[in-house]
């Protein structure tokens, strides 16, 4: 089980080659998506990715304490041998309430379900899929590479005797995130700019990450993030 990213560069890595070279050694193959949900065009099940994971509290927009998902890979909905986390929730509706000691899943991705989740939890990201639904996860996508590369055009102009972008520069090898290395730099960078009504975040030893989000950063946003950021540096 390997991340779809890696959290503190924001590399986005390629999904069907590692499924593949996992499956050509005898591995199942799963990623924890909590990276991508919501900001990569991820094709998990065109991956031949066995099960994968994620949060909705991120680029979902759900919230701390949100719902998690999960994938399995349909060529493993009707193994019985498969072990698994099994719940009642996910037992033959017709013979649910009937509490035998067997288990009988439903098909498909019902049949993973261990519990009923809570209605608090599912309607922040019920609103927030309602959205994506409506925006489409391609324009998104789209919106996102310009909105990310016109973020590090604005950076590097700022001077790598200053800053240091350490995320992949080519668009399909990153998603939202830059992470940006300050030279010299403590923790009182972040919480400037924090001060300064920029929601970033401080990776140790120098790191600040950056996401702007197409459903609802702008290219305005980042522009002002930028010119405050530039401000803290001369100070």
């Amino acid at each position: 089980m390997i991340g779809n990213s890696n959290y503190y560069t924001g590399q986005a890595y390629p999904l069907k080659k590692i499924a593949q070279l996992g499956h050509s050694h005898g591995c199942k193959v799963g990623f924890d998506l909590a990276h991508g949900a919501g900001n990569l065009q991820l094709n998990i099940h065109d991956s031949g990715a066995d099960f994968a994971v994620w949060c909705t509290y991120k680029y979902l927009n759900g919230g701390p304490g949100s719902l998690g998902g999960c994938f399995v890979h349909e060529r493993h909905a009707n193994n019985p041998e498969l072990k698994r986390f099994t719940g009642w929730w996910g037992h033959n509706k017709e013979k649910r309430f009937n509490m035998r000691d067997d288990f009988d899943a439903i098909s498909g991705a019902e049949g993973w379900q261990v519990s009923n989740p809570s209605i608090l939890s599912m309607a922040p990201i019920r609103a927030s899929l309602d959205l994506f639904d409506a925006a489409g996860m391609d324009n998104l996508r789209k919106k996102a590479v310009k909105l990310t590369a016109y973020t590090e055009l604005l950076l590097r102009e700022l001077g790598e005797d200053k800053i240091r972008i350490i995320t992949p520069q080519n668009p399909d090898e990153r998603g939202c995130q830059l992470s940006v290395l300050v030279k010299n730099a403590n923790r009182t960078v972040h919480d400037k700019l924090t001060e300064a009504g920029v929601i970033c975040d401080w990776r140790h030893p120098g790191v600040i990450r950056i996401a702007p989000a197409p459903i609802y950063n702008s290219f305005e946003d980042v522009f002002h993030f930028v010119e405050r950021l530039k401000i803290i540096l001369k100070d």
